[in-house]
């Protein structure tokens, strides 16, 4: 009998490392009946273990504020009952959801009762732990102080596992199926409300999904979306509708291919070492090259130009990275001059930047952001 404990753990463990995404997983439902969470393909989703006699329990009524808002720009919040917490989530599923429909008119759904640690914990939450582990609770937060005092008398070192510390711990998941964040108990439902919104808006998501693609497949992209990524560019703001830059986009990939054999010339030792080296703009298979007045002025109006395209791209399936390395290297070689010549660059203007583009063969996380680097002045209260 230990053995086949042992067995299907390891099962277990092994399905959840395999796991792409939570579209991999099945859960039961209030009813008992088992469900793919591959039906919530394209949803945002807000993941969160809950409890009906806990302090944290009113927090059902933000969840379902929330819910109303923004249910129908795509949000789904998944509830998933757990008594691992103070015994805080007693009964049946069918007394939890009475419960909930009756003090908080839930209509989000709600799922069976599960284990979010330990040796029978759902693997759901094994996978969604391994993606965002705990980040600590806010101990400007009076509750969040108590409860990181609390935990920290049981186990000094509480913190440096991925453990869930108590109920109503939250996920966020991309609509791809990507775990974006966690958020524990006792951080702002605005902030969550913020992150949900920037999820769910399609212009923001796009923005905050877009990352620098370094790894491209071997696929050149199609004219048409080409034209579509530059069209969207070239309508960015532009000082008194100056537009100031000059757009070059190479297609053919000979002329990659020519230029690259330079740069392997010139840089031999640092090329033998990237076994995976196809060419020297990241091996993308498109260029997208941007020119800006020889005399200085434009940058400004290339710069909005720039992230037009690369949101375009992002918004199609693409990928792109802005270069700078090899422009530097293209205007300091003799030997690249058939390929500025080929780019037909206008008298009095410069090559300023190239932005790689194509099909992506990555998934680069999002690195972090400094928010300490923003301030807003907001109107001075009386009196100070």
């Amino acid at each position: 009998m230990k053995r086949t404990f042992l067995s299907l753990l390891a099962l277990v463990s092994v399905l959840t490392l395999s796991a792409q995404s939570v579209y991999d997983f099945k859960v039961k439902d209030d009813t008992g009946k088992e469900v793919s969470l591959a039906k919530y393909k394209g949803k945002v989703l807000l993941i969160v273990n809950t409890a009906t006699r806990c302090g944290f329990t009113p927090q059902y009524n933000e969840l379902q504020a929330l819910y109303e808002k923004y249910q129908g720009e795509g949000l789904e919040i998944l509830d998933f009952p757990c008594n691992q917490f103070g015994q805080q989530a007693p009964g049946t599923i069918e007394e939890i959801h009475e419960f909930c429909s009756a003090n908080f008119n839930i209509k989000f759904p709600q799922f069976d009762k599960i284990d979010v640690n330990g040796a029978n914990e759902h693997p759901l939450y094994t996978y969604l732990k391994s993606q965002k582990g705990f980040g600590g609770f806010d101990l400007n937060d009076k509750t969040g102080k108590l409860l990181d005092d609390m935990m920290r008398k049981r186990d000094a070192n509480y913190d440096k596992n991925s453990d869930i510390k108590w109920n109503f711990t939250k996920f966020l998941v991309s609509a791809d199926g990507r775990v974006l964040k966690r958020y524990e108990p006792t951080d702002k439902m605005a902030d969550i409300e913020a992150d949900v919104l920037m999820e769910v808006n399609p212009v923001l998501s796009n923005i905050m999904a877009r990352r620098s693609i370094r790894k491209y497949l071997d696929k050149p992209v199609e004219h048409a979306k080409l034209e579509i990524v530059v069209r969207a560019g070239i309508n960015a703001p532009s000082a008194v509708n100056r537009q100031p830059w000059i757009v070059r986009v190479v297609e053919d990939q000979k002329l990659i291919a020519d230029v690259t054999e330079v740069y392997k010339e010139a840089n031999a030792e640092m090329v033998k070492r990237d076994k995976d080296f196809k060419n020297m703009f990241r091996n993308a298979p498109n260029l997208i090259c941007v020119c800006t007045p020889a005399n200085g002025g434009g940058e400004l109006d290339a710069g909005l130009l720039g992230e037009n395209m690369m949101l375009a791209a992002q918004s199609i399936g693409l990928g792109t990275c802005c270069l700078g390395g090899p422009v530097r290297f293209l205007l300091s070689n003799e030997k690249c001059k058939f390929f500025l010549d080929r780019l037909d660059i206008p008298e009095g203007y410069k090559l300023n930047y190239i932005l790689a583009i194509g099909y992506p063969d990555e998934q680069p996380a999002a690195k972090p952001r400094d928010a300490s680097k923003v301030k807003y002045l907001q109107k001075a209260q009386e009196g100070t």
